[in-house]
């Protein structure tokens, strides 16, 4: 009799994480729909070659234009910032948590970068407009730190909660016997940690700068508030740009229904689902591979 409630209850539960597994998907296809479904009206009135190749966002001009380029190359630039600083500091600090830092003062960092994580994103856009950009400002000679710089500071801010909890728990995870070969063949405790638990742990260093880039890629309130919002195609990180969330963010409560402009805010979206689902498919794809070879 207990066989056949476990063998029931083995059942229910395979049956219940299927459809919430299956939901999940289903949820994903249906935003992605419904965006997809709102862009092709914003194309059969605007030609996609005027879409990806024009420079000017300025859809409420006379003569309305509407490109993604200066908004994508925005958010590359931001997010591309925001990772040159959040990726090794957040790496090396896993690595000290993990390798190298006491017991004691790893029990007291550890909750202190996790709490990072629980600051309002419009807390730390304030921070940008009141600290960091004016420092910006003053160090460089500009006029207002309302730029991509300050926007990449405040994200790699952000990220680095994400990057050094889920590096640390990949470094820690790479078996003792590992560090144990190294050092019995003569290696020091840096060398065995650059040259041996680092790369072994190389799969989940992956998988965090993945989440790190994701959560730069979405943010909306910080880089709305800290980069000055020009849509215009920005040459460098002093300019100031305008990201496609904070696009969306700012536009989307004002403009008109069902008109172009509405339109032209589901077609950059569907170009940002596309980007990061891209970027999390080629993250797994090599962090499988890196497994796979591993194993």
């Amino acid at each position: 009799m207990k066989i056949k409630q476990r063998e029931s209850l083995d059942w229910l539960f395979k049956q219940l994480f299927k459809t919430t597994g299956l939901l999940t998907i289903a949820l994903l296809a249906g935003i992605f729909i419904m965006l997809l479904y709102n862009s092709i009206a914003f194309f059969l009135t605007v030609s996609p070659l005027d879409f990806f190749t024009g420079s000017q966002w300025n859809p409420e001009s006379s003569k309305s234009h509407y490109s993604i380029v200066p908004l994508l190359v925005s958010t590359s630039l931001v997010t591309f910032g925001a990772m040159l600083l959040a990726v090794p500091l957040g790496i090396f600090t896993a690595a000290f948590l993990s390798e190298m830092a006491h017991p004691r003062l790893k029990m007291f960092l550890k909750p202190i970068i996790e709490m990072l994580a629980a600051i309002p994103s419009v807390a730390i856009g304030f921070l940008g407009i009141v600290l960091v950009g004016p420092f910006i400002a003053h160090v460089v000679g500009l006029q207002n730190g309302l730029n991509a710089l300050n926007g990449s500071v405040l994200l790699a801010v952000m990220a680095l909660p994400t990057i050094i909890t889920i590096s640390e728990d990949a470094i820690h995870a790479v078996p003792q016997r590992h560090r144990e070969a190294s050092l019995a063949l003569g290696a020091n405790k840096w060398q065995t940690l650059f040259l041996v638990t680092i790369p072994a742990a190389l799969p989940g260093l992956i998988d965090a700068v993945m989440l790190g880039l994701g959560r730069a890629l979405g943010e909306t309130m910080t880089v709305l508030m800290a980069t000055g919002n020009a849509s215009v195609l920005p040459k460098g990180f002093f300019d100031s740009v305008r990201t496609i969330t904070a696009t969306i963010a700012i536009e989307m409560g004002e403009v008109p229904y069902q008109t172009t402009h509405y339109f032209a805010l589901f077609a950059i979206a569907v170009v940002l689902f596309l980007i990061t689902l891209s970027i999390n498919l080629l993250g797994e794809y090599f962090a499988n591979r890196l497994r796979k070879f591993d194993a």
